[in-house]
């Protein structure tokens, strides 16, 4: 009686399915139907083969029932993913109606089933029953996604595509489209059209037309005014016509407006392709063909003009091309790239010379890597025509000079907006300490500097003590009987300190971070200085410059002093301040940057000089002044240190270079009277010296 029933229901299940639908098997759960018992446990597992699905139908299902089926329940996973959990009782129309459904593979997936019950149950439940079975796949008519673009036809396993009279299967075996490709070589006149022309043409349609003549023959096409070609409604080509010469693609061409009649194609070889989408009906195109002889296009090359203009170039016209203004041929003429050309058309439609009209490029500037002055960015990728850069300094201590934004100019070089073409210079910034002295004191044991109150004196340590004063960051200013004897590059000098030890390798010392130990290159002393000490009668010419081997980098404890301006001479009783590492009044040297304001002192009282020796008193010369006060002076191993006006207690920068301590009788014999070398009558020596140097060191 049971074997009988469960047939019965199989030919009521199976009624609705596929004409093709195979029993495969029955899935029940342990001790099926006499009732499962407490932790009893199920897994099953089966996989469609491809172009089918599997799928479950219950024909009973007699569960306890719990709370999300937590006790005991049946699971059932389609690829892995859970599609189902059952538990409880549930009728057979029920079953058919809600669960069955739903229990299906996808095309060659795989359907697995779990059951397991909990440890006790208060009645016994008979559990579950279901048959699984094979069934074909009808992709025509459950998938969309088939890919047939017109007939769709399903067999077992599988599905194949066709088309409809005159359209034809392409490579792909799911679109369908139309032999359209025809090769026309050889013709001299003839019409061409869009498939189906002037029904609407056909769905991807895929067209290619050749066309072929003599080499010194053109094509040219005239369209019919009934064009209508599937166009997008902001303009763009949904379907489109294409013509390809060996020169270029003119096209494509959509919408309601033909291509201007007649089209030159300045060729002799032309191929014209259409295409169009699955959708539409579009009238199409039609285009009657043709030739002539060739002419030379009227635009030689782009971004150009010719003269003299014309209509139409035929052969034997010869044209002068001059490039657009900001653009070059790519042509050498004496090593030289030029804007203009001439050129003769040919027989064949093709100019003689064809060169592109490309942007002038002036190239990123020639700017060395160590150079002060930098370009905002560093971008050398907008060099051309128009394109523009920016100029700065590397830091606050240096002041550009000249425009700081160039232009890429027609001519191909950096041009600024006052039309100069010399890159800006940046220079450094003078005579600006960032601290200020607050009172005035002697150097003789006087006030002793606090670190960046005279950021432009060095020390001159070896081979013998003194003092300079940086002038800019490569170069520094001294006396000549300084570095008379000093082999050019093996003079040290120091910086940024206002303790001499911190110049040693002593490491107790606060400012040894801030100290710049730096290396001399070259010494050039004045030539009218008497090098010789026994021809010498004066100290006349008593300045040396000295280049460094490397250039040193400013800050706020190591700045330049800025050299005089304009031919005004000192002033009796003008104020300066001396500074120095020099003998103190305890006759010692001093350990401690000293400095000191005093004043300069007549003409006539200058020519009172002291003796070096017996009945020989030194020559006091136009090129020297001297300078002193009650009790404040420099001193023995002073020389070669700064005289600065003015005085910098009270004074207001840029502070500039008056003087450099250069020579006097011994300190403690004199009263307080200094003689220095005046550095405004030096200027332009300092200022050619250094140009012919740098010069000489880049060639």
């Amino acid at each position: 009686m049971m074997l009988k029933l469960s047939l019965q229901l199989l030919q009521l299940l199976l009624l609705p399915h596929s004409a093709y639908s195979v029993l495969l098997g029955w899935v029940e759960s342990p001790d099926y139907p006499s009732g499962y018992s407490p932790h009893a446990s199920l897994n099953w597992s089966r996989c469609a083969t491809k172009g089918h699905t599997l799928s479950i139908r219950l024909i009973h299902l007699d569960l306890e029932d719990s709370q999300d089926c937590e006790n005991d329940a049946v699971k059932i996973y389609s690829n892995g993913n859970l599609i189902s959990v059952l538990c409880g009782k549930r009728e057979f129309e029920e079953l058919q109606a809600t669960v069955n459904p739903s229990l299906r593979s996808s095309p060659g997936g795989c359907l697995s089933l779990s059951f397991h019950s909990d440890y006790s149950n208060t009645k016994r439940h008979t559990g579950f029953r279901g048959f699984y079975t094979l069934q074909d796949f009808d992709e025509c008519q459950d998938d969309p996604d088939n890919g047939c673009t017109q007939f769709c036809h399903n067999f077992i396993g599988g599905y194949r595509c066709s088309c409809r009279h005159s359209y034809h299967l392409d490579t792909d075996k799911h679109t369908c489209t139309v032999n359209c490709n025809e090769d026309l070589s050889g013709l001299n006149s003839g019409q061409i059209s869009s498939p189906s022309w002037p029904s609407s043409y056909a769905e991807n349609a895929n067209c290619n037309y050749t066309l072929s003549v003599d080499v010194h023959l053109q094509l040219e096409l005239h369209f019919s005014d009934d064009f209508d070609v599937e166009q997008s409604p902001d303009g763009q080509c949904i379907d489109g016509l294409r013509v390809e010469t060996p020169s270029g693609t003119l096209g494509p061409f959509c919408g309601n407006t033909p291509p201007p009649s007649p089209l030159l194609t300045h060729s002799n070889e032309v191929q014209i392709h259409f295409t169009s989408d699955n959708f539409g009906t579009n009238k199409g195109f039609s285009l009657h063909f043709k030739t002539r002889d060739k002419i030379c296009p009227v635009v030689v090359t782009p971004h150009s003009t010719v003269t003299p203009e014309q209509p139409e170039y035929h052969q034997g016209q010869t044209v002068t091309v001059t490039c657009d203004a900001g653009r070059e041929a790519s042509i050498q003429q004496n090593s030289q790239i030029v804007s203009q050309y001439v050129t003769t058309c040919q027989s064949t439609g093709i100019w003689t010379s064809n060169y592109i009209c490309e942007l002038v490029d002036c190239g990123f500037p020639d700017i060395p890597e160590d150079s002060i002055l930098k370009v905002v960015g560093s971008n050398s990728q907008h060099t051309q025509y128009n394109d523009q850069i920016q100029f700065t300094c590397i830091s606050k201590y240096y002041t550009l000079e000249g425009d700081d934004t160039y232009t890429c100019s027609a001519r191909g070089v950096w041009e600024s907006s006052g039309g100069n073409t010399e890159m800006p210079k940046c220079t450094e910034v003078c005579g600006m300490p960032e601290k200020e002295p607050q009172i005035t004191a002697r150097i003789l044991g006087g006030k002793v500097a606090n670190l960046g109150e005279i950021p432009w004196h060095l020390l001159v340590k070896y081979p013998s003590r003194g003092g300079a004063s940086l002038i800019n960051d490569r170069w520094a200013v001294t006396a000549a009987h300084v570095v008379e004897n000093v082999p050019e590059t093996t003079l040290h000098l120091y910086g940024g300190l206002v303790d001499g030890r911190a110049a040693s390798s002593d490491t107790k010392f606060y400012d040894k971070d801030n100290v710049v130990d730096i290396t001399s290159e070259k010494i050039i002393i004045h030539p009218g200085y008497a090098r010789n000490v026994n021809d010498r009668t004066n100290f006349d010419n008593d300045i040396a410059l000295i280049r460094f081997a490397t250039r040193v980098n400013l800050g706020p404890n190591l700045l330049p002093i800025c050299l005089p301006e304009g031919n005004e001479d000192l002033v009796e009783n003008e104020q300066g301040t001396v500074s120095g590492f020099g003998v103190t009044d305890r006759g010692i040297h001093s350990a401690k940057l000293r400095y000191a304001s005093i004043g300069v002192f007549s003409t006539k009282e200058c020519q009172n000089t002291p003796l070096f020796s017996p009945n020989n008193p030194m020559i006091f010369t136009d090129n020297m002044f001297c300078a002193g006060a009650d009790g404040r002076d420099s001193c023995e191993k002073d020389s070669g240190g700064p005289f600065v006006l003015p005085m910098l207690t009270g004074g207001s920068g840029p502070f500039r270079l008056g003087g450099i301590v250069s020579w006097g009788s011994p300190c403690r014999e004199r009263r307080f009277k200094g003689y220095y070398t005046k550095v405004k009558n030096y200027v332009q020596w300092i200022k050619n010296t250094i140009d012919a140097t740098e010069k000489s060191l880049k060639q």
